[in-house]
């Protein structure tokens, strides 16, 4: 089997001949790329041709189904050093966001982090309304087909359809620092702009997620223990999930969420959501969240992405503790349905590439489904 049909048959609750091996590693080769570390065998070369090279696909998360249009709207920028601030200048007033970059990041090709965010005052509102209900979503059907059929039999593209209503609001446009203080302060507001970008997604998003032709769709990024705790998860994000995977299991489509957060409170509410897929699912030792609690949690209801966490490709942890890592992973996951083995999130600069290398012999050696 190709990677393209390992993935579509777990996507249908099929066994693949074998466990698929998908890491990214545009982080890591975008950091080498441009510190011009990369190994002699790969400089010149393109990240597709890197991923061809060490293990044999592509991770595909470049595919689109629509694009964004924001109208009657001026929106201004100001760059400032380190610093970008944009101005949104609409009829019923103005609301600014900033990014600011490091050189670190900057050196690594990592995008600037968000530190300045719509919602500050009660006054927002309105104008974060405003450019909900003033964001077109336009059908890019043919762009995915042509992706999808550049990708080939090396993968199978997931397709990024941004984040569930509630958590946007947290993480997006509140900014997490102060979303619970809103939430005390001025919960109707809170409440009504939810309710308005449910209503949006709902009418836009939602069509395009089911009416396309994409079948895995990433929708819900960093839902966690800390910030999505179970009582905001079941009152805020459980209904919205449990609707919209009804309709899309109804269709053959698989809903994802970017897992790479600590999960251990929620597991069972994910289950509960008719989430598919933990897409690049992060386990110990970067959080609390074990491997095995996941797949016991989970059984073969929620396919997993990931099982190892990027710190273990570094040098902090010796060749014989990566080893048994490993390992171990494949003693967990056994017999393999509804598993993907990826990196979680992605290879980061200090990524040891022959570790991952080795992970494709591995899995050469050791992932035949039924995995032992």
């Amino acid at each position: 089997m190709t990677n393209r049909q390992r993935i579509l048959a777990i996507l249908e609750g099929r066994a693949p001949d074998r466990i698929p091996w998908i890491p990214r590693l545009a982080i890591w080769y975008e950091a080498h790329r441009r510190a011009g570390t990369l190994p002699t065998e790969y400089q010149g070369r393109t990240l597709r041709e890197v991923e061809r090279d060490v293990f044999g696909g592509t991770a595909a998360r470049d595919g689109i189904i629509y694009r964004t249009q924001l109208w009657g709207v001026e929106i201004r920028r100001h760059v400032r050093g380190m610093e970008t601030v944009t101005e949104y200048v609409t009829p019923v007033g103005t609301v600014f966001t900033t990014v600011r970059g490091t050189d670190e990041l900057r050196r690594h090709g990592i995008q600037d982090a968000e530190v300045g965010f719509m919602l500050k005052r009660r006054e927002d509102y309105p104008v974060v309304e405003y450019l909900i209900e003033h964001t077109e979503y336009l059908p890019a059907y043919e762009e995915y087909e042509a992706y999808e059929r550049e990708v080939g039999e090396e993968g199978y593209p997931m397709v990024n359809c941004g984040d569930c209503p509630m958590h946007h609001w947290m993480r997006a446009l509140a900014g997490y620092d102060q979303a619970f203080y809103h939430l005390n302060d001025y919960p109707r507001e809170v409440e009504h702009l939810v309710t308005v970008l449910t209503q949006r997604l709902r009418d836009t998003v939602w069509k395009h997620m089911l009416e396309s032709p994409a079948r895995l769709l990433m929708h819900g990024h960093h839902l966690s223990s800390q910030m999505t705790p179970p009582p905001l998860f079941r009152q805020y994000i459980l209904p919205y999930y449990q609707e919209l995977t009804a309709k899309l299991r109804a269709r053959g489509k698989v809903l994802a969420i970017h897992a790479d957060n600590d999960t251990r409170l929620i597991l069972g509410l994910i289950k509960q959501a008719g989430i598919g897929m933990a897409e690049c699912f992060v386990t110990y030792p970067m959080v609390p969240t074990t491997l095995a609690e996941a797949r016991a949690a989970w059984g073969e209801e929620v396919i997993i992405w990931g099982g190892i966490p990027s710190a273990i490709l570094e040098p902090p942890f010796s060749d014989a503790q990566f080893e048994q890592y490993v390992d171990e992973v494949f003693r967990t996951i056994a017999p393999g349905k509804a598993f993907i083995l990826g990196i979680a999130d992605n290879a980061m600069p200090g990524s040891r590439i022959d570790r991952i290398r080795r992970i494709t012999e591995i899995v050469q050696q050791r992932a035949a489904y039924p995995v032992r």
